[in-house]
C-alpha cells in the first residue's frame, strides 16, 4: 500500500505526469524525444533509472536513451539486444496491465541473455512490497496504444525511489505515459520522416531546376540545331522550339520557326524519309528549305522523350548542317565517274549509261505496239534510272536487278534501224557515235601538252554544244569521244555525224595561235542482247573503216 494518503498519492503523482507528458510535447527531434521520454520517468513517475529501448527497422531494439546514472548511460547506450530476447521478457513474469513485471527470484534466468543491462545488487526484501534491485519492470510502447498493434520500444525501469514496487495508482500512471510516450514517438518519427522528405524534394527540386538549366543552356547554345516537336496527333512533327543555330542556319527567326512542322521544311523528295525518322526515332540525312528558297542538306538525328506515365509526349531534334559534306562527296562521286580535263563523263561513267540501256536477251523484229506504247512514255533515253537528266554532269545510279528476269521486267528493249542497203521503215534506235580526232598527236609534238590539253577542251564544248540535252557527250581516252544519241534513224545519225565533224573543223586559237583538227565518225548501233563494250567495239571498227576511206589530205591539220 502507499505510505501516504492515498488521494495525496494521485493528485501529485497526476500533477507530475500532467507536466512529463507536457515535455513530450515540447522535443523536436526523435533524439530529444527518446531523450525527454527517459527524463520523465526519473522526474516525474519517481524511479531512479529509466531506459529507453526502440526498435530498429530489422526488428531488434537498441538503447536509445537512458536516464539517472551517468556511467550505466555510457555504458550501454547504443547496444542492441535482440527481438527474440526481448519477446522472452515481454511474455514472463507477471502481467501488470500492460506493464511486465520479473521479480528477482524469476529474472535470473535473463542474466546471460543478450540485452543490455545494469547490474546493481542488494540485500534480501525486508517486507512483501519491497523492490529488489534485480526486479525487472518494463512498459512497452505500441504504435495504436494497445498491445495489439506494432511494437514501438520498451521503457526499462528500475530502483522506484520509495524502494516500493509500485502499487495500482503507480502502475496505471506508467502505464499511461507509456501510451502517451508511443504517441510522441510516433509524431516525432513522422515529423522526421516529413523533414526528410522535405530535404529531399527540395534537393531533387534543386537537381530538377539544375538540370533544366543545365539543358536550357545545352539546348541554346549548342553550335548545331536543335529543335523540340509534338510527337503523335494531328500535330505531330510541329515545332515548339528552336535554338539559334537552327535558326540561323535556315535563315528564319524562332518566331517563324514556331509557326511549322518538320513536314512543311523538308524537301519533297525526302518527306518519306523524314516521316520515318519521325515515327521510328533515329537518324536521316535531307534536305531542309532556307527563307531564301534554297535547300540546304542536313543530318537529322531524333531522340524521343518519354513521360513514365503518359509514354512518347515530344522529339528532340538535333539537326546538324553537312552540306560541306554532300558537297564534297559529290564532288568525288563527279571525279569517279567524270574526265578531270573536260569534265565530261569518262569511260566507266559511259559503259554504265550505256549498259543501263541493255539486257542480256536480244530482240528480234519489229517491236509490239505494247512496246511501241511504252517506249512513247519512257525518258530512259533522256533520262537515267533515278528520273534525273541524263545530261553531261549526271551520275546515273546502276540498276540492280533481283531475279532471272529482272533484265526484263518494265524493260523496254532497245533496236537497230535496218542495216544498210535495207529500206529504211521509221525504226528510231540508239546511235553510238565513236570520234577520233585527226591531227592531235602532231599539234602534242609541236605544240606541246598545254596546247593538246585546250584543243581537247574546246572540242569537248564544240561536241557538247552540237548535241540535244538528253544525249551523252564522254571522252573515253586520249583524242577519242563518244556521243550516244537516243531516238535516232540511220539518215538522223550520219546527219548528226557531219554537224559535228563541222563544228570541229574550224580553227581552234590557242594562246594566239591558230590550231586545226579533223575527226573521223563510226556509227554503231546499241540493242539488247550486245554487251556495251560489245557496242563500242563496233563503232570503233566503223570509226577505222570511215578513217580509212577518206582522202588523207581531208584528214590532216595543224
Amino acid at each position: 500500500m502507499e505510505t501516504e494518503s492515498e488521494p495525496y498519492v494521485r493528485l501529485a503523482t497526476l500533477r507530475q505526469l500532467h507536466q512529463v507528458v507536457a515535455d513530450l510535447n515540447t522535443a523536436r527531434s526523435l533524439a530529444d524525444t527518446l531523450q525527454t521520454v527517459a527524463d520523465g520517468v526519473v522526474n516525474g513517475l519517481g524511479y531512479e533509472l529509466a531506459c529507453v529501448n526502440l526498435v530498429r527497422p530489422d526488428g531488434d531494439l537498441v538503447v536509445a536513451a537512458f536516464a539517472g546514472n551517468p556511467a550505466a548511460e555510457a555504458l550501454i547506450t547504443g547496444r542492441v539486444g535482440s527481438r527474440e530476447s526481448w519477446e522472452r521478457r515481454l511474455s514472463m513474469g507477471e502481467a501488470w496491465g500492460g506493464l511486465r513485471f520479473i521479480p528477482y527470484t524469476e529474472g535470473w534466468v535473463l542474466d546471460e541473455d543478450d540485452v543490455p543491462q545494469w547490474y546493481t545488487e542488494g540485500p534480501e526484501p525486508r517486507f512483501e512490497d519491497e523492490w529488489h534491485p534485480s526486479d525487472r519492470l518494463f512498459a512497452p510502447m505500441y504504435a495504436t496504444g494497445g498491445s495489439g498493434g506494432e511494437l514501438l520500444g520498451v521503457i526499462s525501469v528500475d530502483r522506484p525511489r520509495n524502494g516500493r514496487r509500485p502499487g495500482a495508482w503507480g502502475r496505471e500512471a506508467l502505464q499511461m505515459y507509456a501510451f502517451q510516450a508511443a504517441i510522441a514517438i510516433s509524431n516525432a518519427r513522422l515529423r522526421a520522416n516529413m523533414q526528410r522528405a522535405l530535404v529531399r524534394l527540395e534537393r531533387e527540386q534543386q537537381a530538377l531546376r539544375a538540370s533544366e538549366e543545365s539543358f536550357r543552356q545545352a539546348f541554346e547554345y549548342a553550335p548545331s540545331g536543335m529543335a523540340i516537336a509534338e510527337m503523335g496527333g494531328d500535330q505531330h512533327g510541329r515545332i515548339l522550339r528552336t535554338n539559334d543555330a537552327l535558326c540561323r542556319l535556315l535563315g528564319r527567326p524562332a518566331s517563324q520557326m514556331r509557326r511549322y512542322s518538320f513536314s512543311d521544311l523538308v524537301h519533297p523528295e525526302d518527306i518519306g524519309t523524314l516521316l520515318r525518322t519521325s515515327a521510328e526515332g533515329g537518324r536521316a540525312e535531307l534536305r531542309f528549305a532556307r527563307r531564301d528558297g534554297t535547300y540546304v542538306w542536313v543530318s537529322l538525328r531524333n531522340s524521343v522523350v518519354a513521360d513514365a506515365a503518359d509514354g512518347p509526349r515530344f522529339l528532340l531534334t538535333h539537326v546538324e548542317d553537312i552540306e560541306e559534306r554532300k558537297r564534297r562527296e559529290l564532288q568525288l562521286a563527279h571525279r569517279a565517274s567524270h574526265d578531270s580535263l573536260t569534265g565530261l563523263p569518262n569511260s566507266a561513267e559511259l559503259r554504265a549509261r550505256l549498259s543501263a540501256r541493255l539486257c542480256r536477251r536480244p530482240h528480234a523484229g519489229q517491236p509490239s505496239p505494247v512496246d511501241s506504247l511504252d517506249a512513247a512514255y519512257d525518258h530512259s533515253g533522256l533520262y537515267g534510272p533515278t528520273g534525273h537528266p541524263a545530261g553531261h554532269g549526271h551520275v546515273p545510279a546502276p540498276a540492280a536487278p533481283s531475279g532471272a528476269h529482272a533484265d526484263y521486267d518494265h524493260h523496254v528493249h532497245t533496236v537497230a534501224p535496218p542495216d544498210d542497203g535495207e529500206a529504211d521503215d521509221g525504226t528510231k534506235g540508239l546511235a553510238v557515235l565513236f570520234c577520233d580526232l585527226d591531227g592531235f598527236k602532231s599539234i602534242n609534238d609541236r605544240f606541246g601538252h598545254h596546247t593538246g590539253d585546250a584543243v581537247l577542251i574546246e572540242v569537248a564544248r564544240r561536241l557538247t554544244s552540237g548535241v540535244r540535252d538528253g544525249d551523252t557527250v564522254a571522252r573515253l581516252g586520249g583524242d577519242e569521244f563518244v556521243v550516244l544519241a537516243d531516238g535516232l534513224g540511220r539518215a538522223d545519225a550520219q546527219d548528226l555525224a557531219v554537224r559535228l565533224r563541222n563544228a570541229i573543223i574550224p580553227p581552234i586559237r590557242v594562246d594566239g595561235r591558230a590550231v586545226r583538227v579533223g575527226a573521223s565518225f563510226g556509227i554503231g548501233w546499241a540493242h539488247c542482247g550486245m554487251s556495251a563494250d560489245e557496242v563500242l567495239h563496233s563503232a570503233d571498227q566503223r570509226m577505222y573503216v570511215e578513217k580509212r576511206s577518206r582522202a588523207k589530205q581531208h584528214r590532216r591539220a595543224g
